[in-house]
């Protein structure tokens, strides 16, 4: 158990904080379309400048720069543009910092690793814990220009994050790199650079309570109606008053339409975002807002109608319900979903399985979910699983932090809480413990269904284990029978076991009156056999 490294303590994960909904503009003409596209073009353009002035700051950023380079940008759209512009631009540059700060993480690990490998002698074997040295001495030297490689990586990302350098690229790394690659990719140059200039538009705003409608930048009223306010180049094509122009159609929110109305009512803050789908021909309109502060569920309450352990594998979710004792309820739950295409399918594919798994808990009445608080992060360097490139790109693929960002959020709705435990030992200890014993000719048990009711007795707060094994001295009905199976406060759980005639045990000797006394005879045999002889004494006189 010295090897074994501590499990933390399971604990609620907070609810969301903000919510985001979409709708399509539908029906627009052709004057509309080429108003949205002249808007996102030019504001996208400012979007663009002022992303490179952010970066060229770095660290010496402050709030007489910020000001400055929205005074800039203030003239050619206006002042809230310019702001909603800036605040883009440096929400930019502190996300690509912390990617920064994860791939100095990652390089590091994997430094870590060559170097403890490259110690050992080659061929040596390694343990459960650690890996051992190289297979061959023409491996071990490919590794060791591999770690002079990552040294010189760290260095070069170290040197970046002190003076506070980053690199962005408006549009995306990935979708500038299939310019390379047409073919394969099926696109054509026209169809790449349509793609490409539609993700670097620009045309979002942030919402300001206490403004007509919760906006006054891109403005949506109750009934639907979506005006733009014109940036100062663009103000000839307005068609409303105050430089404004207003799309023909109107929209609707299918989902939270309710909740949106109450804010857009009430002139509060909403955000929104118009973005073009190139792939459809479409245009959408995205809402969102912040909600306030939830006071967590406590976890007792949580615990208090038992919990559905979920264990996250690459292509289902395996869960089991559990009764407030720890106690598993009915058979085990499989949601399957599939991750081998595009994002979107695989997110729809995510979604439709949480949906299921949210739906069948509502039914069972449980009040909290039990899942592992997963992180791979530190777990897909090449260095640490080595030529297992199957392994690597399972666990590169699963969604670990959006399946749980999306978990909690759809959980709040059903008004269940969510239970984030350590992931330490639960598939081990899960199929050595509750695999075998649950087993029946008519429920098939996997390691993954054992998994799952680890983690929630783990959420629970009971052991994994399903009893405590006494000392081998104290093995008898003399010290009791201990268990943790029970409630701690369920009467006579830490009391002996009463009194039945007859042996219990092999430690205690049968009582031979008692038993001749009460047991019943079967057979004739049996009967003679209990008989005692004695000899006539008349018999010998004669």
């Amino acid at each position: 158990m010295a090897d074994l490294r501590p499990v933390t303590a399971a604990f609620i994960a907070p609810g969301p904080s903000g919510v985001a909904v979409r709708t399509r503009l539908k029906d627009l003409t052709h004057e509309d379309r080429n108003v949205l596209r002249l808007v996102s073009a030019h504001l996208g353009s400012l979007a663009s400048m002022d992303l490179k002035a952010r970066c060229a700051e770095g660290l010496e950023h402050s709030s007489a720069s910020w000001a400055a380079r929205k005074r800039g940008l203030t003239g050619e759209s206006s002042s809230r543009w310019a702001g909603a512009v800036t605040k883009a631009s440096h929400d930019q540059w502190a996300l690509a910092r912390r990617c920064l700060a994860a791939h100095i993480r990652s390089l590091e690990a994997g430094i870590r690793t060559l170097r403890h490998r490259l110690s050992l002698p080659v061929g040596s074997k390694g343990t459960k814990r650690a890996p051992g040295g190289y297979r061959s001495r023409g491996e071990w030297f490919h590794k060791s220009r591999r770690l002079t490689a990552l040294e010189d990586r760290l260095a070069a990302a170290v040197a970046d994050w002190r003076s506070g350098r980053v690199r962005v690229v408006r549009g995306g790394k990935r979708l500038l790199n299939t310019r390379h690659h047409l073919e394969e990719a099926g696109l054509s140059v026209a169809q790449w650079r349509e793609r490409w200039e539609a993700e670097r538009w620009f045309l979002a705003a942030d919402g300001e309570s206490g403004k007509r409608y919760g906006n006054e930048t891109i403005r949506v009223t109750p009934d639907g109606r979506v005006s733009i306010k014109l940036p100062v180049p663009l103000a000839h094509l307005a068609n409303s008053a105050h430089g404004r122009y207003t799309l023909t159609c109107t929209v609707g929110f299918a989902h939270r339409g309710a909740e949106w109305a109450d804010r857009v009512v009430g002139n509060r803050a909403v955000a929104y975002r118009i973005h073009y789908d190139t792939r459809r021909g479409r245009w959408y309109l995205t809402a969102s807002w912040q909600r306030p502060v939830v006071q967590t569920v406590p976890l007792e309450a949580a615990r208090a109608g038992g919990v559905i352990g979920v264990d996250t594998n690459a292509g289902h979710f395996a869960a089991y319900r559990l009764d407030p004792h720890g106690n598993p309820v009915g058979n085990p739950h499989r949601f399957a979903y599939d991750l081998s295409r595009t994002a979107a399918h695989r997110d729809a594919q995510v979604r439709h399985a949480l949906t299921q798994l949210l739906h069948w808990a509502a039914r069972t009445g449980v009040t909290a979910i039990a899942i592992e608080d997963l992180d791979f992060s530190a777990e897909k360097t090449r260095e640490k699983h080595g030529r297992r490139k199957r392994f690597r790109q399972l666990i590169s693929g699963m969604p670990t932090g959006k399946l749980k960002a999306r978990l909690v959020s759809m959980a709040a709705e059903h008004g269940l809480a969510i239970i984030a435990v350590d992931p330490a030992y639960t598939s081990m200890w899960g199929g050595q413990h509750w695999q075998k014993p649950l087993a029946t000719p008519h429920r098939k048990m996997s390691r993954h269904d054992a998994a799952g009711i680890a983690i929630g007795r783990r959420a629970l707060g009971h052991p994994i284990r399903r009893r405590t094994t006494p000392p081998r001295a104290h093995q008898s009905d003399a010290h009791g029978h201990r268990t943790v199976q029970a409630a701690p406060g369920a009467p006579g759980r830490e009391e002996t076991r009463p009194r039945i005639p007859g042996p219990r045990t092999r430690s205690a000797p049968p009582d031979a009156t008692r038993t001749r006394a009460t047991r019943t005879p079967k057979t004739v045999r049996d009967v003679r056999s209990e008989q005692e002889w004695v000899q006539d004494s008349l018999l010998l006189t004669e």
